[in-house]
């Protein structure tokens, strides 16, 4: 199954990080956090994604991105 990350979910919809952070109802710093190691997200974060974002939970890499982008290096 294809995992994308949260930073890769918001460009895809075509939201800039201050948009995005608008549309969940914070700020766009704690977005950027979010972004960078998604591993402990708060609930209300989590259940908007598939609504603002468009892309379901399961798709969704959750977890540092930086693993993210070393462990798909790995697979290629």
């Amino acid at each position: 199954m294809l995992k994308i990350t949260l930073r890769a979910a918001r460009v895809n919809r075509g939201l800039t990080l201050i948009e995005a952070a608008k549309l969940f109802g914070i700020n766009k710093d704690t977005l950027h956090n979010y972004e960078k190691d998604s591993s402990n997200v708060p609930r209300l974060f989590f259940c908007k994604i598939e609504e603002v974002y468009g892309v379901p939970l399961e798709n969704i890499f959750f977890g540092k991105e930086s693993e993210f982008f070393r462990n798909n290096t790995k697979s290629a």
